[in-house]
This record gives C-alpha cells, structure tokens and sequence, in this order.
C-alpha cells in the first residue's frame, strides 16, 4: 500500500520499519519538529525523523495540519492509508478523510480503557493484569474509533514502564503490518462505552513517593514512573529516583529502613532494586550502599 506514517518518539519507529520491510510504499512520514535538546540547546530532530531520514524517505513536520496548504500537500500524496502512532498533533477532519482507506492508530492499551496520553504508565500504576495494542480507526474524538485488531500481553509483577513501552512497541509493529494485509476481512469493532478510562498525562507532581501509602501502591508508582520522570524521595537530604522495585515482607513504620533497600509502607514495604541519585547515574542496591548509607528512615 501507498502510506503515510505519522509518529515522533521512540515507540513509533519499529512501526515506521515493519511498514517498510513489509514492503509498503512510504509516501512521506510526518513528525513533530525538531526541539533545542542537551546542554547547547541545539535542535534535535524527532527519533521518527532522524530514522526516516536514515532511510532516505521524504520527512515533513509542521508545526499544524489546520491550514488549507497543509490540508491540500496531504492530500497531493495520494495514499491509500495514513498509519498513526504517537505523533502528537490533532488531526482534523480533512486530514482524517484524505487517505483513501482513512487514519489508523496503534495505540498501546485496550481500547476503551486507557485512551489519552500515557496509557503504559497508567496501565501499571492502576495495577492493571494486562494491557495490549490496538489498531484503531482512526475518527475526531480522542481515542473513539472502531478496533480493528488488537494483541493482548499480561503485564510483569516486576514490568516498568521502559520494559512494557519496549514490548508494546514491537507487538504493535507486527500488529499494523497484519492489519493491513488483512485490512479487506477485518470487521471494525466499535468500542463499549462501559468501561472507558482515560490515561491523563503524566505530571511530575505525580513523582514523590508518599510512605504513608501500602507497599502495592508505591511498587506500582515507581515502576509507573520509570524511566521517566521516575518517581523519587529524599535519601541523606539527596533528591533520589527509584527506579526499579519489588514487594519485600516486613512491617514497620512508613519510610523505616527494615533492611538493605527493604522500606516499610503505610502497608507492607517495598524493596528499592535501582537507585539514582540526583546527577549520577542509576545502581543496583549493592552498588548504592557502597558509597551511600541509608538513613533509618526515607522522607
């Protein structure tokens, strides 16, 4: 098929090259444009772009669909099917009517649960069992469309937020590329309107951990949170990510230090498995209290 792409961050670019090993023809890929990124606050191109442009394909990236030019250069490029996947713009009416087989996207969770911004992080910090990808038709409301496919994967008692973000990517790689070749037999399905959730994004105020809180609730955050923002207390007045975290046994008051990395809760406690302190890099718990003491007890 003749397709447009549609995506920016990392999650989108094993999409963009099953699209293209499978054999379609990429007509343009569009993606969010380039932002001042590191220290020099330089322009850095989208993970999207800069693959794109890796494999020779032609790159757009403007900075809204609404204008009628916008709207018209579309259009022009005559596809059969624009493939969406976390690019970052609305999509209005006229782009979502240009291809002649519409919009898809493949978003990360089980339609209608989770629709919105940060349905990976949300899954897991609800304590959500399993979660999966969906190809959806794509219409103007957020997250509204038919289902046309979708994959299920349970999600680890152990799965952050990175771990699952790499596994989704993958599975809705594989999943677009079926439902194209498939897209003449597949029966859109409609979503319920039982069941709806919406995955609001991520704020960092969401970040600090809360001892008071029973063990599950906190192990849910930080795997939540991590890679980013990752959630974090203060360790020795040091602000300091968790970013990796099991359930422990033991009891004590919240923010006690049991043993090792082994903090009680308001319920339970929860064992801190990788550690970052502010400007280093990430440790394992060996590594960590090497050159770092716990104090007996976390704020």
């Amino acid at each position: 098929m003749r397709v447009i792409f549609m995506g920016t961050p990392d999650f989108s670019v094993r999409a963009l090259d099953a699209l293209v090993r499978a054999g379609h023809d990429i007509a343009a890929v569009y993606s969010q444009p380039p932002r001042p990124a590191g220290r020099g606050k330089k322009e850095r191109p989208s993970p999207v772009e800069a693959h794109a442009r890796a494999l020779g394909l032609d790159v757009r990236h403007p900075t809204s669909l609404k204008s009628p030019e916008e709207q018209a250069a579309f259009a022009e490029l005559n596809a059969d099917v624009a493939v969406v996947v976390a690019y970052g713009l609305i999509l209005p009416q006229a782009i979502l009517d240009a291809p002649a087989r519409g919009c898809l996207n493949i978003h990360a969770s089980l339609l209608p649960r989770w629709r919105g911004a940060a349905p990976i992080h949300r899954a897991i910090m609800a304590g959500d069992a399993e979660t999966g990808v969906g190809i959806m038709q794509m219409e103007a409301g957020l997250d509204t469309g038919p289902v046309l496919l979708e994959k299920r994967v349970s999600i680890g008692s152990e799965e952050t937020t990175g771990d699952l973000h790499d596994r989704l990517s993958d599975v809705g790689a594989k999943a677009i590329v079926e439902a194209l070749s498939r897209l003449d037999e597949l029966s859109p399905q409609t979503q319920s309107e039982a069941g709806v959730t919406y995955a609001a994004k991520i704020d960092k105020a969401e970040a600090r951990i809360d001892w008071t809180q029973p063990a599950e609730t906190i192990d849910r955050q930080i795997r939540g949170l991590s890679p980013f923002p990752g959630a974090w207390c203060e360790i020795g007045g040091v602000r300091t990510k968790i970013l990796r975290s099991r359930l422990c046994p033991g009891q004590g008051a919240p923010g006690t230090v049991l043993n090792g990395t082994c903090i009680a809760c308001g319920e339970g406690a929860v064992e801190l498995m990788l550690l970052q302190r502010a400007g280093k890099r990430a440790m394992a718990p060996a590594e960590f209290l090497t050159g770092n003491s716990l104090p007996q007890v976390l704020s």
